[in-house]
């Protein structure tokens, strides 16, 4: 990381700006490439985050949630659906301008009916980066046109919550003592704004949820590895985060305080068309959402986090940064299960 003057910081981005050094400098760092989700996770990922394959489709699990008999969750992979995706058969749960809405629609039902939940109805939403939260009351409730919101919460059994995601940060959480359950879509607009801690928030006023009793799962999302930001994201999360730079590898304190290097293309000895890119940081969304959860009250020890970035790992997932606007959606559910 460079030090705390401009030509230094210019210094660093120009030795460290080749695309392939980058690359091979973050495999590195996180110890190589990841293995196929087929058993080769260490035995303590798998006790975690153990992955059930149920009618042709891989569903992502936290270990910490199987063991409440009392709800549904899973999160969706990419493998085994309806769509065709590059010529290979894909779970796209989003409503895609790409994709036929009738294929879309026998993908949810078949990922429903891979889950241990019967017949469940899904609630979705028209999700937009906000950091609004919706109360499912009831099935009454459920409406032909979902809510515009990004984080679902209910109490009421019978209800399958879900949230979708390419990237974004899906996280879960279940009230153990009330049984309140919560589904929450953070991008890095919602995390700024807190939406993990809001829900949690709404949790407690609608349903007098503790974050005490409450566990939480962090899924699959893109890693700091892979996540790529500009100083405006930088300086937004200096502004609401003195703890920030923990979440940010690459030249932060320049970016976050506006220190940008002067990119003139004399100052770095590089003839025109040869300039290197202005300085960029990469950001852990997941480590922030996990931060925010323990601040609010909810026991480390209560949160997992799932390791799996969906840049690195599409193959198996979705990524809209890596693979454009021609990819699919994945969705986390969780529900309560209805009186037998």
């Amino acid at each position: 990381m460079p030090g705390g003057n401009k030509y230094n910081a210019l210094k660093w981005e120009v030795e460290n700006w080749d695309p392939m050094a980058r690359a091979i400098k973050t495999r590195s760092a996180r110890g190589g490439d990841q293995p196929r989700i087929t058993g080769g996770e260490t035995r303590r990922a798998q006790s975690a985050w153990p992955i059930r394959r149920a009618r042709g489709l891989q569903i992502v699990e936290s270990q910490a949630l199987t063991e409440l008999g009392w709800l549904v969750h899973g999160f969706s992979a990419r493998l085994g659906g309806e769509s065709l995706l590059d010529g290979k058969r894909a779970l796209n749960l989003g409503f895609t301008d790409w994709d036929d809405r009738g294929r879309v629609a026998a993908n949810r039902a078949k990922f429903a009916a891979a889950l241990p939940s019967g017949e469940m109805p899904l609630v979705t939403l028209r999700q937009f980066h906000s950091d609004v939260i919706h109360v499912a009351a009831d099935t009454a409730a459920i409406s032909a046109e979902a809510p515009r919101a990004d984080a679902l919460t209910t109490r009421t059994p019978g209800l399958l919550l879900g949230v979708q995601t390419a990237d974004c940060v899906p996280i879960l959480l279940a009230d153990t003592r009330l049984r309140v359950v919560a589904a929450i879509h953070a991008g890095w607009r919602g995390t700024l704004a807190r939406i993990a801690v809001k829900a949690l928030g709404r949790m407690r006023m609608e349903f007098g949820t503790r974050p005490r009793d409450v566990v939480a799962a962090i899924g699959p999302a893109i890693g700091r590895c892979c996540y790529e930001v500009g100083p405006e994201v930088a300086q937004a999360f200096a502004a609401q985060f003195p703890g920030a730079a923990d979440w940010f590898d690459g030249p932060f304190e320049q970016l976050a305080h506006g220190e940008e290097p002067l990119w003139l293309p004399w100052l770095t000895m590089m003839p025109p068309g040869h300039v290197p890119p202005p300085p960029r940081v990469q950001l852990d969304l997941r480590a922030c959402n996990r931060w925010q959860l323990i601040d609010a009250g909810v026991p480390q020890t209560q949160i997992g986090v799932s390791d799996l970035c969906t840049a690195c790992r599409t193959d198996v997932l979705f990524s809209y940064r890596r693979e454009g606007a021609q990819t699919g959606r994945m969705m986390a559910v969780i529900g309560i299960r209805g009186e037998k």
